[in-house]
């Protein structure tokens, strides 16, 4: 047990997580209509596992044919269909990848950013190949734009190891990444939770804003949770999703729930329920609160469950636990709306958010032409 416990790392977020159940305990509750806002994560990787190109290409004709299907069958409070961002890993590019995803893009049913893994990178290197996919990206009409025409993108670092986050060194090597990414243009890291991985930092069911010298590594564990009245403009946001200690679905037997979405643990009631619970939100702005899942999508058992009846079980539990809320809406985002409705509500914005999805950072060219 004493293995099994000290696999899961709580050493790294367990504090974390206590003081985030304490500070619910005083903070104020919201007041009128809550509105949730769900934004679905993808570390779309077709090449995992190193499959042969046909059977990569495959996978992604899989999700364009299948998440249309999927996606018809919901709406949220605004009359939009779930929205899925594909954190889609440069060193995976090809053009015939990005032919298939971009008719899903084009329809309004989700967009690209970027995903990375890279082992033993240095600062330049690093800066390099992620400039490298930006343009490539870029130059198919994907990522925001600032009001410069300066690129702009979310983020997820593979195998967790954000700023050199590992004790052994691998998965990355830079220790300054956070300020890599900012300066090429990244806006919000979407990259945790991370349990039961080493990376995960000891900030729990938070937005918010690295502090300090954010060239250290693993910078990312210094931070100031994001709130209505401040906002920083240099340094990229954390958005984390839930983590914490949940019930399952029979009422009584525990789990640890951080917002992974599987095909042996697709969403349920009882997982709803516990992001909703983990009350993440702009501290001062309690009515709009904010739930990040996240998954890996490509691999065909994962897109059967989340394209077939483990999609549709989410997307019900979703609804049908708003509705349970009583005067609550739910509202499907991407990773960067995401972004703009908590930058809103730093400055202040309230009521209903969807006026706010654009509020700082507009679509992608791709997604222009759409209504």
């Amino acid at each position: 047990m004493l293995g099994k416990l000290q696999s899961k790392h709580f050493d790294r977020w367990l504090g974390g997580y206590v003081r985030h159940q304490l500070r619910r305990t005083v903070e104020p509750r919201a007041v009128g209509t809550r509105h949730v806002l769900f934004a679905f994560c993808d570390h779309f990787e077709p090449l995992w596992g190193h499959p042969s190109h046909r059977t990569a290409l495959e996978r992604v004709h899989a999700w364009e044919t299948g998440y249309r299907a999927l996606a018809e069958n919901f709406s949220d409070a605004d009359g939009r269909p779930p929205q899925h961002t594909f954190f889609f890993p440069g060193e995976e590019y090809r053009p015939e990848f990005f032919d298939a995803l971009e008719p899903l893009i084009r329809s309004g049913l989700g967009e690209v950013e970027l995903h990375l893994h890279h082992d033993g990178a240095t600062e330049h290197s690093a800066r390099r190949e992620i400039e490298n996919y930006l343009a490539t990206y870029a130059e198919r009409g994907h990522l925001a734009r600032g009001p410069r025409g300066q690129l702009r993108y979310a983020f997820i670092h593979g195998n967790w190891a954000l700023a050199n986050a590992r004790p052994d060194g691998r998965w990355c090597g830079v220790d300054s990444e956070l300020s890599v990414l900012f300066e090429t243009g990244c806006y919000a890291d979407f990259t945790f939770p991370a349990v039961p991985d080493v990376s995960q930092p000891n900030r729990v069911n938070e937005i918010y804003w690295p502090v300090g010298d954010v060239s250290r590594r693993r910078a990312y564990e210094h931070g100031e949770r994001a709130a209505v009245g401040h906002s920083y403009e240099d340094r990229i946001l954390m958005l984390t999703g839930p983590l914490g200690l949940s019930l399952r679905e029979n009422g009584w037997s525990p789990r640890l729930e951080y917002g992974a979405i599987t095909a042996k643990d697709p969403g349920s009631r009882a997982r709803v329920r516990a992001w909703l619970a983990s009350n993440i939100h702009v501290a001062g702005c309690p009515e709009w609160v904010f739930i990040k899942v996240h998954t890996h999508g490509a691999p065909e058992a994962q897109a059967a469950s989340l394209l077939g009846e483990g999609g549709l079980q989410l997307h019900r539990a979703l609804c049908a636990e708003v509705a349970a809320l009583g005067n609550a809406k739910l509202h499907y985002v991407t990773a960067r709306e995401m972004f703009n409705l908590a930058k809103a509500a730093m400055a202040g914005k309230s009521g209903d958010p969807n006026p706010y999805r654009d509020y700082v950072l507009g679509p992608p060219p791709i997604r222009r032409t759409h209504p």
